[in-house]
């Protein structure tokens, strides 16, 4: 169903978004008042990285049979 291709690509695409809205949280917060602790973080990062499976899984549906990505 899914090539190796694929599943890389997806995995690359979700890794990334989780690490790069765990990143954001930590940097924004310590440029506002509220205090957001690294468990915290970690727990809402993980919805990004939800939302960008459900457009992994979409993609799938759509775009190439090669590619994690919606674009044709």
């Amino acid at each position: 169903m899914f090539s190796s291709k694929f599943v890389i690509d997806a995995a690359e695409r979700v890794v990334l978004t989780y690490i790069e809205a765990f990143a954001g949280l930590l940097i924004a917060d310590g440029l506002s008042p509220f205090d957001v602790d690294a468990l915290t973080a970690a727990a809402v990062a993980a919805v990004p990285a939800a939302l960008a499976m459900l457009k992994v899984v979409l993609a799938s549906k759509v775009g190439q049979p090669d590619s994690a990505s919606l674009v044709v």
